[in-house]
């Protein structure tokens, strides 16, 4: 099992990577980026992956270093090169070094990073009993700018959230907007099931629209499932049949605790195991895998 780091496309080992202290990107955390996985060591939804990165990198004004498509290829060189049995891969856009000071005035040159490393996907026993979270009242930093709902590299408010989850010997923060509705978690987006439906808040709201998420409401169409799009207020949430949280490397997991509340009998309900079932068996077929 092996990491790799490819920095504007040449090869590092993990130790050997480096970055300018001038860089924008670690400087003020004005970057984008996007975490994916692989199936069968292809990596999953890589287009959709892209597409999104090119939007946040416009929304926040950081020109592509590469073409997208350039830089898709980059990213299944990587993969390749690598050669693990399955990826996580991360991929950065930084506006690159600069002066100091906040200006972006200057010839900006961005900085291209992909890192692939092995996956590791949350323990078999997350799946089967399920985790808790904590909810977390805050205010996404990009909210109210041109950059609502994209991937930026500023997560202070996601690493503060997780602090605060781990303290309560939580796995997961859901973050609560000033009107006291769920919007998504720290890491992931949120689903509730009551009475069979399965509701999930809006685009509109200012969740960072997931790749997984959209591709699980594909999935519940397909079982029949009825989806509603609308606000999640956070009584509402603690008190649902069935509550579950999903990303690119956690797939969907079960959530059976809130605020050390029980949520549904305390278990990984019907609907998220179908949904989960399903989704894995769709995601494989996707990319021509049987199984």
């Amino acid at each position: 099992m092996t990491t790799r780091v490819f920095i504007d496309g040449v090869a590092h080992e993990p130790d050997q990577a480096q970055v300018s202290v001038f860089d924008r990107g670690f400087l003020y955390g004005d970057s984008v980026f996007e975490t994916l996985r692989t199936y069968g060591g292809r990596p999953f939804a890589l287009d959709d992956h892209m597409a999104r990165l090119e939007h946040s990198a416009d929304a926040v004004f950081i020109g592509l270093p590469v073409p997208r498509a350039a830089l898709t290829a980059e990213v299944q060189s990587a993969i390749a090169a690598v050669g693990n049995p399955e990826s996580y891969v991360r991929v950065i856009v930084t506006r690159g070094s600069g002066p100091m000071g906040l200006d972006t005035g200057f010839e900006a040159h961005p900085l291209r990073v992909v890192i692939v490393g092995p996956l590791t996907p949350p323990p078999s026993e997350a799946y089967e009993r399920g985790i808790g979270v904590v909810t977390y009242r805050t205010q996404r930093v990009a909210e109210a700018t041109e950059a609502a709902g994209t991937k930026v590299g500023n997560y202070l408010v996601a690493v503060l959230a997780m602090r605060s989850a781990r303290a309560a010997g939580a796995s997961e923060a859901l973050i609560v907007d000033g009107a006291g509705n769920v919007v998504e978690g720290a890491t992931s987006n949120v689903f509730v099931v009551q009475g069979g439906r399965l509701s999930t808040p809006p685009v509109e709201a200012g969740i960072l629209p997931g790749i997984t998420r959209a591709f699980l409401l594909q999935v519940a169409a397909e079982l029949g499932v009825e989806v509603e799009l609308r606000s999640l207020p956070v009584a509402e949430v603690a008190g649902a049949d069935e509550v579950f949280i999903s990303s690119s490397i956690r797939e969907l997991l079960p959530v059976v605790r809130v605020d050390g509340g029980a949520v549904g009998n305390g278990a990984p309900g019907p609907t998220t195991r179908r949904l989960l079932a399903a989704f894995r068996e769709k995601a494989r077929k996707s990319m021509g895998l049987s199984r």
